[in-house]
């Protein structure tokens, strides 16, 4: 076992059944009969799991079935880079959402934001936004059951019923839109189904006071109508404990549930509704300062020698903290109702997608040094002093921006075969409108600090003289930052897209010629406020009597309107060929956009008060981003269907790229504008091998070469080597094994091992800082071994596993910053070893 386990893996892109061979079951026929086309309706079925195989010489890897060009066809057929995870393959690496998708797909990345352990920063092949803005959209687009989710808020919470997970490596510009120059990713859900009751329930017991539970239901009612739930909840320590007030770092608790129906009135009409909510509670990590400051904090440079004494620094990873002000929780809810309605018109379906989807986030961060310090503070809690006194007239209140987001989208879908089956085709519109606020609008601290008399001098140097000398009369002079900011976006998006896919008859059906069209369009509008007022307080000499003077002020944002349009062509061509009937090429040639927005980071509300060169401001905003790419690759099975073997190589150019500029002198504030050029090469392999019928073993490997060409500054210079990728490993992969080691009567006993690798990664460099936000390559070792299909009853049946998450328990970050005032380089560290054991039940 242990040298199957050093070798191998299960492919991120490979779904197998339970038994991880093709066996001859019940809903082959089903598979066989007629059915519906696309997502997200299938054949009305039970799903039960397979039994344990009986050895065969003729056993055979599982065909993959995928949705990814909204129709259900075989994933060697599909000319599209795509990593799918079925059910199995989830349960086996643990995976309950997007978040524990991470280092699972080679060529995809994904990052917590630092401020905020409930949203993601997606990235894949090395395409991705760094900064979860309101107004600024993703690069990689997230779909729940067909619904584009917009926000990348909320993206960490687990999904209740989750069935599938598809990974679309590359721009998919034409059947899924704006926002997609990255790639897709496709979450299914199970559908309820009318042939028998069945339930099946997860209990998960594990380390650092690890319960998880699941349970689903599935509920028919006649032959025409069935419903399904889903219930799921879980709670976990974090791994960095709070020395200080409030609750510990990482800790968490989630609820959520899923409510399916389907009806089906007539043999022509299916009515598919879900309701999903979640519901999670947590405390942000503190990030643990590993790099002192030498570089330049602008303002900052005032008290960063003083923050330096308030803080802790180790480059390993520290198992305590403190916060200063108690940690506060923060907190996500996500509510989702989804309409499908599909009918067959004859050889032609038509579908319709309605969703409305709301979200309110609260996200309270401490940015402090981790030693408790409340002399050096950066967070958002109750401030009570003279510059509070002179500015609210008391204390500021405790505040936790709070963002709520609500979306509306339609779709309209019209596809089917023409020409005797020889012409597939899909057309449809698109509509998608959303409002959101981010609101901390009231007056509160952002941050305050005791100052030396270095710092004292360099003020005088620059003060007017009535300021300087009210700062020669204060006792222990302090900074504080008060801030009261709030901005609310309005967009709309228009489609219109059509694909088709030709296969002549006189080469048999074997070329297929594809062109695909999506016309968009774009509508944003954003209202922003803000006042940042910098205040010099302390005790007036002798007397002990508390006094402030304001030192500086930011450019009010008065609700400041704007708004921009942006449209969009995007074209694919696709030619493919079977060359045999387990041996597929194509070509492909696609293109996409990014769509405009805005910063808020810009401290300008228009170029005319900008003094940093670059003559913008908040109100202009930025145009889209554009891609081309080409791909070319195979995707082949061989020795029976033993061995699958997929590979691709690709070539993409990004122009117009949006490029954050940071101001001189800040410590976040940016300018952003189109003044990038990049291009990115790569290859991808995918291998499965069914070695015997009781082992299986695959690989799955990225390699990437991306590289920023051409950046121009205010000033007209190409500076695109302060500009890298953020996260685009070189290599990335994904190796395993599936082992069944026994076979019985009684079930089977099966271990699943896994060996994930990422390379280094650049990170969100800004000029001056370049180095300081890398995170460093690392691998995981993950590992399950447990009893399966257990005899519980007639028709119920019992899974025990023990389960290990990187069992060498290595050090990684996976988060890194530069600007804070106290360190230069500060990380989220992985996750440390942790064991576990799961129980299932399933009763089919």
């Amino acid at each position: 076992m242990q040298g199957a386990v050093l070798l191998l893996s299960a492919t991120a892109g490979v779904a197998q059944d339970e038994s991880g061979i093709e066996s001859a079951r019940a809903d082959d026929a089903a598979r066989s009969a007629p059915m519906l086309d696309s997502i997200p309706v299938e054949p009305m079925r039970v799903e039960a799991p397979a039994e344990p195989a009986s050895p065969s010489a003729s056993a055979q890897l599982e065909e993959i079935v995928v949705t990814a060009q909204k129709r259900v066809e075989s994933l060697q057929e599909t000319p599209i880079s795509i990593q799918a995870f079925n059910a199995e393959k989830l349960s086996l690496r643990g995976i309950e959402g997007l978040a524990d998708l991470a280092v699972q797909a080679p060529g995809l990345t994904i990052e917590p934001f630092p401020t905020h352990n409930a949203t993601l920063r997606l990235f894949i092949r090395g395409v991705g936004l760094g900064d979860a803005q309101l107004t600024q959209d993703p690069a990689v687009g997230v779909y729940l059951d067909g619904v584009y989710i917009a926000r990348s808020v909320g993206l960490a919470l687990d999904v209740a019923d989750l069935q599938r997970i598809e990974v679309l490596r590359g721009p998919q510009g034409t059947l899924y839109g704006r926002n997609t120059t990255g790639g897709a990713i496709n979450l299914v859900t199970r559908r309820p189904l009318t042939d028998a009751f069945t339930m099946e329930h997860k209990l998960t017991f594990g380390e650092r006071g690890l319960l998880f539970g699941r349970s689903s239901f599935n509920v028919p009612v006649n032959d025409d109508l069935a419903f399904r739930l889903a219930l799921l909840g879980s709670r976990k320590d974090g791994y960095v404990e709070n020395t200080g007030p409030g609750g510990d770092f990482g800790d968490r608790q989630e609820f959520a549930l899923r409510f399916d129906t389907r009806w089906t009135p007539t043999y022509w009409l299916t009515a598919d509704y879900a309701y999903d909510r979640s519901d999670m509670d947590y405390h942000n990590y503190l990030f643990q300062a590993v790099q002192r400051p030498n570089a330049d904090k602008g303002e900052a440079e005032l008290f960063k020698g003083f923050a330096q004494t308030q803080s802790i620094y180790a480059t390993n990873r520290l198992d305590r903290l403190s916060s200063g002000p108690p940690l506060e929780e923060s907190g996500t809810q996500v509510d989702g109702h989804a309409l499908t309605l599909t009918a067959l018109l004859g050889t032609q379906e038509l579908k319709y997608i309605g969703a409305y989807r709301e979200l309110t986030d609260r996200e309270y961060a401490d940015l402090g040094g981790g030693a408790g310090s409340l002399r050096y503070r950066l967070d958002s809690h109750v401030y009570d002093g003279p510059a509070a006194d002179r500015a609210n007239g008391g204390p500021t209140p405790l505040v936790i921006p709070t963002v709520t987001q609500s979306q509306w989208s339609h779709e309209l879908q019209l596809s089917g075969r023409l020409f005797d089956d020889s012409f597939k085709y899909i057309v449809g519109a698109f509509q998608f409108s959303e409002e959101a606020t981010e609101d901390r609008h009231r007056l509160n601290h952002q941050f305050s600090t005791a100052i030396g008399p270095d710092a004292v001098t360099r003020l005088l140097a620059v003060l007017p003289a009535n300021l300087g000398a009210q700062l020669l009369s204060l006792a222990a002079p302090r900074l504080v930052n008060l801030v009261d900011l709030r901005w609310d976006i309005e967009n709309e998006a228009r489609a219109y897209f059509a694909q088709g896919t030709w296969s002549p008859t006189f080469l048999d059906e074997r070329l297929h010629l594809t062109v695909g069209y999506r016309r968009s369009e774009d509508e944003r509008r954003t209202v922003k406020f803000r006042i940042s007022d910098t205040y010099v307080e302390g005790d007036l000499l002798g007397s002990g009597v508390g006094t402030a003077f304001l030192l500086s002020s930011g450019e009010m944002f008065d609700d400041v309107a704007a708004a921009r349009r942006f449209q969009d062509d995007s074209w694919a061509h696709i030619a493919a060929y079977d060359l045999t009937p387990s041996l597929h090429v194509y070509a492909k040639r696609v293109e996409a956009y990014k769509s405009g927005g805005f910063n808020v980071r810009d401290p300008n509300v228009s170029g005319t008060t900008d003094e940093s060169g670059f003559g913008i401001g908040y109100v202009d905003g930025f145009e889209p981003e554009y891609v081309q790419s080409n791909e070319a690759g195979f995707k082949s099975e061989w020795f029976g269907r033993r061995l699958r073997f997929n590979a691709n190589a690709f070539d993409a150019d990004y122009t117009n790229m949006q490029i954050n500029f940071l101001i001189p002198g800040t410590i976040s504030d940016t300018k952003t504008r189109n003044a990038g050029k990049a291009r990115l090469r790569g290859a991808e392999v995918e291998t499965t091998w069914l070695v015997h019928e009781n082992l299986i073993l695959s690989g799955d490997y990225a390699y990437l070469d991306a590289r920023v060409t051409d950046v121009r500054d205010a000033d007209g210079n190409n500076v695109a080597h302060q500009f890298p990728f953020q996260s685009a490993p070189r290599h990335s992969w994904v190796l395993a094994a599936d082992w069944t080691l026994w076979r019985a009567g009684w079930g089977e006993l099966r271990a699943y091992t896994t060996y994930n690798h990422v390379d280094r990664r650049s990170g969100l460099n800004l000029p001056g800082r370049e180095g300081l936000t890398f995170l460093p390559a690392y691998s995981l070792v993950n590992a399950r071994i447990g009893a399966y299909g257990i005899r519980a009853g007639e028709r119920g049946s019992l899974d025990i596993a023990l389960w290990g998450r990187n069992l060498a328990d290595e050090e990684y970050p996976i988060a890194a910053i530069d600007n804070l005032p106290h360190a230069d380089r500060a990380v989220y560290w992985g996750e440390p070893r942790t064991l576990g054991l799961d129980l299932v039940y399933r009763f089919h």
